[in-house]
This record gives structure tokens, C-alpha cells and sequence, in this order.
């Protein structure tokens, strides 16, 4: 087995977050997906040093207020399970950069399921919306796209 982790963050503003378009990296586990900006961890990284240093790498905006929201375990069925560190962020400085991994777009939150997003993030996202205080999400897939199983703080959930 193979484990990696990872920082994921939504940056809010109004009733909208920014979204990563992953059209540009060839071979990407994420391509044509709609995510939140973030990346893996560098060697001796805390999460949020790996949070602050990814956004400002794929955005241009250094963050000023963040939110640590919880952990999600994805199994992703082929042999990698990422241990990723979610986070929100409601204040940030500096001027927007393209993104070499994609397109940048700011989409308002009653979208955001309408979206080519994992079947996994419309858990999150619905338990970053109703508030759910720091939780642990376990998301198993089957090798491509498919949910398996899902549990929260260690109850399996219906899917």
C-alpha cells in the first residue's frame, strides 16, 4: 500500500468558492474535475505550512484566515490511500495567478454540485455547509470514479 498526503483547500468569498478546473496535466487522476486548490506534502511540512504554500503557489493569494475542517481518507481502489487535510480559508491577499495545473474559477456554492466533481466531495461539501465541527471521512472507491463506501467519524454513511 501506498500513502500520501495532502492539503485541500476552498477559499469563500460571498456565496462562492474557488474552483480548479483540471484540464492541463496529462495523466492526471483528477483530469476534467472540478477540486479545490492544494497538493502534497513537501518533506517535514505541517499541514498548514503545505495548505499556505500550495495556495499561494496555484492562486497567488496568500491566506490570512483559514479553517481546519477535517481529514478524509480516500481509497482509491487501485493501491494509493491520501490522507487529506481539509481545509477553508475566508481571508487572503495578493493578485490572482493563472494555475499551471488548470482554470481558476470562483462558482457560486448552489452550483458547486452541478459541477464534474468526485461523488466523495458532494459528502464534504454537504458537511462543510451544514457546519459539522472537525470530522473524519473515509471515501472508498473502486478503482476509477466509483463510491463504494463512505463513513463518517467511523459510522458508515448511505451513499
Amino acid at each position: 500500500m501506498q500513502a500520501e498526503l495532502s492539503t485541500l483547500c476552498y477559499l469563500e468569498r460571498e456565496n462562492e468558492y474557488l474552483m480548479l478546473h483540471r484540464v492541463v496535466k496529462k495523466n492526471d487522476v483528477n483530469k476534467d474535475k472540478w477540486i479545490g486548490v492544494g497538493g502534497h506534502f513537501e518533506q517535514d511540512e505541517s499541514p498548514e505550512e503545505c495548505l499556505l504554500r500550495e495556495v499561494r503557489e496555484e492562486t497567488g493569494y496568500t491566506l490570512t484566515s483559514y479553517r481546519f475542517r477535517g481529514i478524509v481518507t480516500f481509497v482509491s481502489g487501485d493501491g494509493v490511500t491520501e490522507y487529506m487535510h481539509l481545509f477553508t480559508a475566508d481571508g487572503f491577499t495578493g493578485t490572482p495567478q493563472e494555475c499551471d495545473e488548470g482554470v481558476l474559477e470562483w462558482v457560486p456554492r448552489e452550483r458547486i454540485e452541478d459541477l464534474n466533481i468526485w461523488e466523495g466531495d458532494k459528502i464534504f461539501f454537504r458537511l462543510l455547509a451544514s457546519e459539522e465541527p472537525f470530522f473524519s471521512l473515509k471515501l472508498v472507491y473502486d478503482g476509477s470514479s466509483g463510491l463504494v463506501s463512505a463513513a463518517l467519524n467511523g459510522v458508515p454513511m448511505q451513499i
